[in-house]
């Protein structure tokens, strides 16, 4: 998918409706952009928090901790 979208003054731009929606991106979304030595830009969306993650791995047969019980 390429769409085209302009630079303003302030170094602003808008990411196209398309890519967006694409992405599942919502307003407050974080995102990292990396300069590539070819001059490509890679733009990844950091929509997951550390509590979203929290369960995901576990052993197998082992129930996970819930983040409340987790120590800091």
């Amino acid at each position: 998918m390429s769409t085209d979208a302009t630079l303003t003054s302030k170094g602003q731009t808008t990411i196209p409706k398309e890519i967006r929606d694409s992405l599942g991106m919502r307003p407050g979304d974080r995102m990292t952009f990396t300069l590539m030595p070819d001059a490509t830009v890679i733009m990844r969306v950091k929509s997951k928090s550390v509590t979203d993650l929290a369960g995901m791995l576990h052993k197998k047969g082992r129930r996970p901790v819930p983040t409340g019980q987790l120590s800091r």
